[in-house]
């Protein structure tokens, strides 16, 4: 089951950011602990004021959550434990088809999920130099190039 824009309790906040947490750590080996930490204030950030906050549960548990401002998708994580379910494919279908999302920012140290966006229409159209936040981590920006592949 997907939710879309829940509540956005503390609780939820605490859940989402451990799930975010535990997905870094499983995809993003070019962070350092340091790094995760300096990040969380940014991730409970965006759980709080982005526009649509989308919730997919197995039973009552977050899995996955994705968040979208206009017409991209700004954060996209999966519990390890579901990696390889396709709730991140259904996220990312219901961004597409629902939402109109069109762009994404993936960082350029993790393959799995510059994969994961190009097996789903998505190819590179920019890169920077560093993330969002300034640190030397680069950012390929991605562009929904084959239409609703869906």
């Amino acid at each position: 089951m997907i939710r879309i824009n829940p509540e956005r309790t503390d609780k939820l906040s605490d859940v989402l950011t451990t799930l975010w947490e535990e997905s870094v750590r499983a995809t993003h080996h070019f962070l350092m602990e340091e790094d995760i930490r300096k990040l969380v204030p940014f991730v409970r950030e965006g759980l709080s004021g982005t526009e649509i906050l989308a919730v997919a549960y197995n039973d009552d548990v977050p899995a996955a959550f994705m968040g979208i401002e206009a017409n991209k998708i700004e954060m996209l994580f999966v519990a390890p434990t579901c990696f390889g379910e396709g709730i991140g494919r259904k996220l990312a279908e219901l961004a597409i088809a629902q939402y109109g999302v069109r762009y994404v920012d993936v960082n350029e140290q993790n393959p799995q999920a510059i994969g994961f966006y190009r097996h789903i229409g998505f190819e590179v159209c920019g890169r920077t130099e560093q993330d969002e936040q300034g640190n030397p981590f680069p950012v390929l920006k991605m562009e929904l190039t084959h239409g609703n592949v869906f």
